[in-house]
């Protein structure tokens, strides 16, 4: 037993010395860590009375220093910026209508009692010793300025400590604003408050809808300027809808200004104080959020005009990123005007990062996936594709989290993002050509001269047409069928996009009835046939082959009315292709009223 009670006192012995060492030393860790400048009754004098002189000459940063020697801790940590430097330059107006003050009077040491500046009917002026050794000018000192100011404002001030208008101005506004008023409307009305400062609340509102109008103007003048010169469109009612939050900024920027010229009660203060900032930080980050639509329609009318469709898929993801971030910074903005600890909030992120993200695994993984689809193209807005064989339809948007796919039959799929890593994707809608295959049914009684002129007539619509693939194309009789000759014809349409295939389909289809009907060529359709032989059983009479130069004849013949019927249908050689098909719908069809 006593040997453990050895080891134990040897192993807490250096703890419990080190504790010791920093019980003696903290009264001197406590004194080193005050400012000189606050360290004793005379130097918190001298401090303050050098620092309000210095601001009153010209010198705005020394007026933090004056505010330091204030003891502010009953008023809100909101306010007291604001607050701050009228009750500093308001104590230092006592005291140079007080009496001069003997600074080497004053107690020199860190540890003296506190100490008695001035007194009248309306309070005391003292400076005392806080819980972490500085030495202010105590609460109730700063709660009974205004009070004593009132009782002193009459008596004359000290030789030499005048100060001008542009200095009341600039550090005490709210003296200003009232030393500017009637006597009659500076008198106390409903509440308690002046009536200036009701009329001055008034006129804050109004200013705030009048200014809140202007802007929005002005702001939608100058956005549309700027689009129009740079031929970008933006709806009026995105436009309207977006910038509309930038109004509620000027209206908690009129009241912010406002609040310092009106010097109201403290908690009076506080909630303006705080509607005012929480007005300025929501409208500019709600306006800032709206702006990113004002920019997506910007963008998608310029990637309209370009001829990459990456762009089509970029401007949604950046758009969405946009607000993403915006509201991010916006909610870490907002707390810092409200004084909530940003710090703590931010580590406490930090700490439970490890968690979150074992918790968003498939987060994660989808944002890849988003990230791999626009940095190895796998589709893009507008595409035809297939999915693990199981999803088929037009890729509509593509998000953080998932790809929306409209299907053939108009449902909208969502598809996770993180399936790109290891799925399958068949993108049809990334074609340059698209085939076309079908068997051209001819009836036995055509001659080969027709089906010769008939097969090089329809070579010369696929080299003339302007959607169709010129260097690779099969027309042949390929097949004695049941019923028919069939002719193989296999092609490609140089369209990726499907009613552009219909389109010219169709066309290139209507051609080749047309051709057949030039050339005397009859299609076939399932028949049967009962022949019926009476006489001697002999076969039908040998026909004389007409030779080669008849077969070419007939092919020239083919492509000759090929020609024939394209320039009949003002088709031209190709050169001059149609534009795609583009389906326009106006709002009103859009409703079923046109």
């Amino acid at each position: 037993m006593f040997t453990r009670s050895v080891l134990l006192l040897l192993l807490l012995g250096p703890l419990l010395a080190a504790g010791t060492s920093a019980q003696e030393g903290g009264a001197t860790t406590e004194s080193s860590s005050v400012p000189a400048t606050l360290r004793t009754p005379r130097a918190t004098m001298r401090t303050f009375l050098t620092s309000v002189t210095e601001a009153v000459e010209g010198d705005d940063a020394a007026i933090a220093d004056a505010v330091s020697c204030l003891d502010l801790s009953d008023i809100s940590e909101i306010t007291r910026e604001d607050v701050g430097p009228g009750l500093a330059f308001d104590l230092k107006e006592i005291l140079d209508r007080l009496a001069v003050v003997d600074i080497d009077r004053l107690p020199d040491a860190p540890d003296a009692a506190p100490y008695l500046v001035r007194e009248n009917s309306a309070g005391r002026i003292e400076i005392t010793r806080v819980a972490d050794g500085r030495w202010l000018f105590d609460r109730r000192t700063v709660g009974a300025i205004p009070d004593m100011l009132a009782v002193v404002e009459s008596l004359g001030r000290v030789a030499g400590s005048e100060v001008g208008d542009a200095a009341l101005l600039r550090l005490n506004p709210s003296r200003w604003l009232r030393d500017r008023m009637p006597e009659t409307l500076r008198e106390p009305g409903f509440l308690g408050l002046q009536l200036y400062k009701w009329i001055a609340l008034l006129v804050l509102a109004f200013a705030g809808v009048f200014l809140d109008r202007l802007t929005i103007w002005l702001i939608g003048f100058v956005a549309v300027r700027l689009l129009h010169r740079e031929h970008l469109s933006v709806r009026r009612e995105t436009m309207a809808h977006s910038l509309r939050p930038f109004g509620l900024v000027v209206i908690g920027l009129v009241w912010n200004l406002g609040l310092v010229f009106l010097a109201l009660p403290d908690q009076a203060n506080v909630v303006f104080k705080v509607a005012a900032e929480f007005l300025i930080v929501v409208g500019a980050v709600w306006g800032s959020y709206r702006l990113v639509d004002i920019l997506r329609e910007a963008l998608e009318s310029w990637s309209r005009k370009t001829a990459s469709e990456m762009d089509d898929l970029v401007v949604p993801l950046l758009c969405k990123s946009l607000k993403v971030f915006i509201l991010a910074v916006g909610v870490i903005f907002l707390a810092h005007e409200l004084k909530f600890n940003v710090v703590g909030l931010v580590t406490g992120l930090g700490l439970g990062g490890l968690a979150f993200a074992l918790a968003a695994q498939d987060v994660v993984k989808n944002l890849f996936g988003s990230f791999m689809i626009i940095s190895d193209g796998i589709y893009q807005v507008g595409h035809w594709v297939k999915i693990g064989g199981d999803v088929e339809g037009t890729v509509e948007s593509v998000g953080f989290r998932s790809t929306r796919i409209r299907t053939f039959y108009n449902s909208v799929i969502s598809v996770p993002n993180s399936r790109m890593i290891d799925t399958a994707v068949d993108n049809l809608g990334a074609r340059t050509y698209r085939r076309y295959r079908t068997l051209l049914s001819l009836t036995y009684d055509t001659s080969p001269e027709k089906i010769e002129a008939f097969c090089e007539g329809v070579r010369e619509l696929i080299r003339r047409h302007p959607y169709t693939r010129k260097d690779y194309y099969q027309v042949y009789l390929n097949d004695f069928g049941a019923t028919s000759l069939n002719v193989l014809l296999y092609m490609f349409f140089e369209t990726p996009e499907w009613n552009t295939e219909l389109r010219e389909r169709h066309r290139f289809m209507l051609d080749v009835i047309r051709l057949a009907a030039k050339l005397g060529v009859e299609f076939a359709f399932p028949t049967q046939t009962l022949h019926v032989v009476q006489g001697d059983g002999a076969g039908p009479d040998p026909v004389e082959w007409p030779g080669k130069r008849a077969s070419d004849e007939a092919a020239a013949r083919g492509r000759e009315q090929a020609r024939v019927l394209l320039d009949d249908y003002d088709l031209g050689t190709g050169r001059d292709r149609p534009p795609p098909v583009r389906i326009n719908v106006s709002t009103e069809e859009a409703r079923g009223e046109g």
